[in-house]
């Protein structure tokens, strides 16, 4: 699999190309080629309960919110971003009950939170079993932080 270090940003005019690591692009804050790869490869392996979230909010179909999904932040890969409303949606599976998988989550809530991203986390069964309380949920945090802009 190949990713491309540099890609092309056009002006509107097409009159002069500026050349620029798709890593210093500002909503990747950082995040390397490598972790740019394992993002493109976890969107592959996607859970069952983030395609089923997927199906919900992709499409700009919450309230018109732009997610992408496995999207790289540092160093970490999040589940679904929101680059518009500085959002990430995490999808916890049954190993995020290990103790040291909590503290693991709670310190990259935390560096998330210092780049001024909001993390909000929702369980496999949550998803699969209370999908429409999950998305009721997103939507009211998605207008809440959309009314404080």
């Amino acid at each position: 699999m190949r990713i491309n270090k540099v890609c092309a940003l056009k002006r509107m005019d097409n009159k002069e190309t500026d050349i620029v690591r798709i890593t210093d692009l500002p909503f990747y804050y950082g995040a390397g080629i490598d972790l740019l790869k394992k993002a493109k490869d976890l969107r592959h392996d996607s859970t069952i309960a983030e395609k089923v979230l997927w199906g919900e909010i992709r499409n700009k179909r919450i309230e018109g919110a732009r997610f992408r999904r496995q999207h790289p932040i540092k160093q970490f890969v999040a589940d679904f971003y929101c680059k518009e409303l500085n959002l990430v949606i995490e999808i916890d599976g049954g190993y995020h009950e290990i103790e040291e998988q909590k503290e693991y989550d709670d310190n990259r809530t935390f560096e998330l939170n210092e780049l001024g991203i909001q993390v909000i986390r929702f369980t496999n069964d949550e998803i699969l079993n209370d999908l429409k309380v999950v998305v009721e949920k997103i939507r009211e945090i998605v207008v809440k932080i959309r009314g404080n802009c």
